[in-house]
């Protein structure tokens, strides 16, 4: 642990020609590149991701985030004309919503606006929270799901570019993973995007097992930390549930010493929020806000899946953390890692390449 207390958030910047950042994805989901890194040696080799079958061992528990992305992100328009981004947070109750408002300084408590492409629905601002946050009164007073299916689309994260700022309808379906069904997350819990219902099928012929936790990816997931100092750095807390099912099959592997590998940072976290109860696992569900940064140790998981992460993210030093737990010479790891994967052409972020780290 010596030399942790030196670590600043600048220890996980990075240089990143803008070509590698994945635009689109690709035709299928498992031809992303898969850089596996062997974390004893620090060796890297590179594959493809339909190879993970033949990469995981045989009695390996593989545990997924089976969150589903809401088409969260929207567009108004003020009686002036003007245009507000939107991005839906949550539903306060029914007909009352937390929304982030881009390009709404402007807009005063009690202003309506209507949502584009003409869907008779209507917004009114409530009571600006600060940061960006607003509550907003929606009309017709449905539940938050049935009126973004309307009006919505993916809420593809700010790098990822497309004209007037709406995903396509490719979007809408490639930015969710095909397990997904239970609704909630405004982002995607991208390390899963690689995966088909082929590639599960092999999976499980191979002798890996399969499990899912939910984690409603938030906003916050994209958030760099600001400030130099990792410790003061907030988490925004996001729901999860780590159902009974699940707690009995990670308890299982456990006392048979298999390993668990968590697929994102997403399940990690879950996994880590869970560790801690005395006895094992146990069904659970709540709110975490659980931030991992060297010389974080871990309790659950013996591999992750993850893409290749942002800048000074909270992901990358998840990541960083896991390379050498208890330790700060993961950041090192994991930067060769990323320069190695920059020479080589792998595709960045939300649509891009994925790592397996064991």
């Amino acid at each position: 642990m010596e030399g942790w207390m030196s670590l600043t958030a600048g220890d996980f910047d990075y240089p990143l020609e803008p070509e590698l950042i994945a635009q689109e994805p690709l035709a299928s989901r498992d031809e992303s590149r898969l850089m596996r890194l062997v974390r004893p040696e620090g060796r890297l080799s590179h594959h493809r991701f339909r190879d993970l079958a033949e990469l995981l061992r045989d009695g390996d528990l593989l545990v997924l985030n089976d969150t589903r992305v809401m088409p969260a992100k929207f567009f108004l328009r003020r009686a002036t004309g003007g245009r507000i981004e939107a991005l839906f947070l949550s539903e306060v109750r029914k007909g009352r919503w937390e929304v982030l408002l881009k390009g709404a300084g402007r807009c005063k408590a009690g202003e309506a606006m209507s949502a584009e492409a003409r869907t008779g629905v209507e917004v009114r601002l409530a009571e600006n929270m600060g940061g960006g946050r607003y509550a907003v009164d929606v009309s017709p007073p449905e539940e938050a799901a049935a009126i973004l299916d309307r009006v919505g689309t993916a809420p593809l994260p700010p790098y990822i570019r497309r004209p007037g700022g709406a995903a396509t309808e490719q979007d809408r379906h490639r930015y969710q993973t095909v397990f997904a069904s239970a609704p909630g997350a405004v982002a995607a819990p991208t390390a899963g995007l690689h995966f088909t219902d082929e590639l599960l099928g092999r999976l499980r012929a191979r002798g890996v097992q399969i499990a899912f936790v939910t984690l409603h990816v938030g906003p916050g997931t994209f958030a760099p930390v600001k400030g130099e100092d990792l410790a003061s750095h907030v988490m925004h807390s996001e729901w999860y549930n780590l159902p009974a099912a699940t707690a009995e099959m990670l308890n299982a592997a456990r006392s048979a010493s298999r390993r668990i590998v968590a697929v994102g940072s997403t399940a990690l976290r879950v996994l880590e929020t869970a560790a801690d109860r005395p006895g094992g696992f146990e069904e659970t569900s709540g709110w975490t806000g659980l931030y991992v940064y060297p010389p974080a140790e871990f309790r659950a998981a013996g591999a992750l899946i993850t893409n290749f992460h942002l800048p000074r993210s909270t992901l990358l030093m998840l990541t960083a953390a896991f390379c050498r737990p208890g330790g700060t010479g993961g950041v090192k790891m994991i930067l060769d890692a990323y320069a190695e994967a920059r020479r080589l052409g792998y595709r960045f972020y939300s649509y891009g390449d994925a790592m397996l780290i064991e």
